[in-house]
């Protein structure tokens, strides 16, 4: 996933982009308002998360994100450190999907990062966009929770098509061991993470692509799209 990080301190950027290139966040740093707005300009490189510091030094953070909504639905987190309620309503107000406190504890954050980035795709699901995902020679018809290969249909259990489905809803994103099992099995990873391995090898071999998840060592896994 690519994200964009909206913060003025070099040495905290530089250290939270480090954390989050480690779990598979692909990040852009602007310094200011206006450098963040430019780099969401209509037309340029997509991101699916703004983590936006609301300290900034050319504008005001709260103004940056009603900006921000203007020209983009793309999910906005609020970092700072005014921790009181009425500037939290005030940022939700604004179009903010979350807020996020100063200190705040790293896996706090990235969860809070996933589960915007999980409403997102799924209001695009149920909101008239496409029902069915084309990877390639792979079709995942999600109302139908029916999957085909080169049209035909492959017979999946319902793990191995939330599994599925999951992934291919993003392409080529990593997606963390413990958000899978959060996600699939609605558990925690403590125990789960043979039952996710086995799955994911059943899955490899039903769709006869072995290449078509990837293990990321040390994080999770993520989709490879076919070609077509």
């Amino acid at each position: 996933m690519r994200l964009l990080l909206v913060e003025d301190d070099n040495h905290v950027a530089a250290a939270l982009s480090a954390v989050l290139a480690r779990h598979g966040f692909d990040v852009t740093h602007a310094r200011s308002g206006e450098e963040a707005l430019q780099a969401l300009v209509p037309g340029g490189e997509g991101f699916g998360v703004v983590l936006l510091d609301l300290g900034l030094p050319d504008q005001d953070g709260y103004e940056v994100c009603g900006k921000i909504r203007k020209r983009t639905s793309t999910p906005v987190i609020m970092v700072t450190a005014r921790s009181d309620v009425r500037s939290r309503i005030h940022g939700l107000n604004l179009g903010a999907d979350d807020y996020v406190v100063k200190p705040y504890d790293t896996g706090e954050l990235l969860a809070r990062i996933h589960a915007v980035s999980r409403r997102t795709v799924h209001e695009d699901a149920t909101g008239g966009g496409e029902s069915t995902l084309r990877l390639g020679s792979v079709h995942i018809e999600l109302p139908t929770r029916q999957v085909s290969v080169d049209g035909t249909v492959v017979q999946l259990t319902r793990k191995e098509f939330d599994l599925l489905a999951l992934l291919a809803q993003r392409p080529g994103v990593v997606f963390r061991r413990e958000q899978i099992i959060s996600e699939v099995w609605r558990t925690s990873w403590e125990g789960t993470g043979r039952t996710l391995e086995v799955h994911v090898a059943s899955l490899r071999s039903k769709l006869r692509m072995p290449a078509l998840i990837e293990t990321v060592r040390g994080v999770g896994y993520r989709l490879v799209a076919p070609a077509a």
